[in-house]
């Protein structure tokens, strides 16, 4: 049984830490700077206390990164309470003031009395090389769906049948933005002209593209005023969207390098849906440790596609989706099980009853994801690879 509690309320440049004993009296509260030496020595100064010490912090990442490792590499016993939570329970305490002293209060005071806390433990190499690449083509979609989404504003204001005609999510078009933005410009160059600089620019289908944009361009011979302009934005924006896109598609080679590194990999990719991209979303979220979360169940009310309850008096059996889970987590189950309808038949039969039985098709799909955990679970329980049919056995 653990002696003290401390509570850790993470900050950007500085934490708070506060020290509680058996009785909930607060031994120790100090704001120290995010820096090795000041942790060390705060380190020090709680094991002089009582070397028998839980710490406990409301950040898992990021900012709270060097002080989780300072702790797990001297081998203390580490929980992690989300800030939610956190401010929860705030609510629960004396006072309504706000402070890092008290939120480092409230933090140590949880970890003393609650036994469900998540513990931490160091991830391996492979998981935390995997959860920068996938945050680092996260950042990056993002940054191509904004700028897609103003280069579309842009051209509707001065080209809106151009816009409708083209499919920006495609490299074709991008490239045709990036030297035509005009409807006059398009109507100079002409079909046979436009057709021969996309083929050379290795543009699929240009023929189709080029008569698409012509016809567009026959469409409008209002010039709309600011299209000069105008166009030299689209031009830019285009050339951004496309170096996004070779960016994206260099760090996907990276991430399926990566991920086929790890042990687990073979094991993963073998369910139908799973490629090495959304493996690696899984491996970054979960560093492929089942023993972390005790049971399928606990994986998939964290990935957000088990129902939770929300009953009252005489009302029974309201099941809704959970408010807290990991986005990362559901869209890998959730995605990967689109995908394997499509292309395995035993998730396509299940999904099909689902049907019959009249749940919606998000209702089905979220039935299908959820039946995959156990059957993910199973498999890096087991450490065998997914088989659609069970062996055939004969008799002796």
């Amino acid at each position: 049984m653990p002696q003290i509690w401390a509570g850790t309320d993470i900050g950007k440049t500085h934490h708070h830490c506060v020290v509680l004993d058996a009785e909930g009296r607060r031994v120790l509260s100090r704001r120290v700077l995010n820096d090795e030496p000041e942790l060390l020595a705060l380190l020090a100064d709680v094991l002089d206390i009582d070397a028998d010490v839980v710490w406990a912090v409301d950040v898992a990442d990021g900012m709270a990164a060097l002080w989780i490792n300072v702790l797990l590499n001297h081998g203390q016993q580490l929980v992690y309470i989300p800030g939610l939570a956190v401010n929860r329970a705030s609510a629960g305490y004396r006072g309504t003031g706000k402070t890092d002293a008290k939120d480092a209060t409230v933090i140590a005071d949880q970890a003393r009395m609650r036994r469900d806390l998540t513990v931490l433990r160091p991830d391996d190499e492979h998981a935390i090389e995997l959860r920068v690449l996938t945050n680092r083509r996260a950042d990056l979609t993002s940054d191509r769906t904004r700028r897609i989404n103003r280069l579309r504003g842009q051209l509707t204001g001065i080209f809106p049948a151009l816009e409708r005609a083209l499919d920006l999510g495609n490299a074709g078009p991008l490239i045709l933005l990036s030297g035509y933005q005009t409807p006059a410009a398009l109507r100079r160059t002409g079909r046979k002209r436009l057709e021969t600089w996309l083929r050379n620019r290795k543009v699929r289908s240009p023929e189709a593209l080029a008569a698409a944009a012509v016809e567009a361009a026959e469409r409008q011979h209002t010039a709309v005023p600011g299209e000069k302009i105008t166009a030299q934005v689209i031009h830019t924006l285009a050339k951004e969207v496309t170096g996004l896109n070779e960016q994206i598609a260099e760090i996907d080679k990276l991430i399926a390098a990566r991920f086929r590194e790890h042990d687990l990999a073979e094991v993963i990719e073998s369910m139908p849906g799973i490629g090495p991209l959304m493996g690696a979303e899984f491996l970054a979220a979960t560093a492929g440790d089942m023993n972390r979360y005790g049971t399928a169940d606990r994986l998939a009310s964290l990935a957000g596609v088990a129902p939770v309850p929300r009953d009252s008096g005489n009302v029974s059996g309201n099941l809704h989706r959970p408010r807290r889970y990991h986005r990362g987590l559901q869209r890998v189950f959730y995605t990967s099980a689109l995908i394997s309808i499509r292309n395995c038949d035993a998730s396509r039969r299940f999904y099909e009853r689902k049907r019959a039985e009249g749940k919606r098709h998000t209702q089905a799909v979220l039935a299908l994801a959820r039946r995959r955990v156990n059957v993910l679970w199973a498999l890096l329980r087991d450490g065998r690879c997914y088989q659609s049919a069970l062996p055939v056995t004969t008799a002796a």
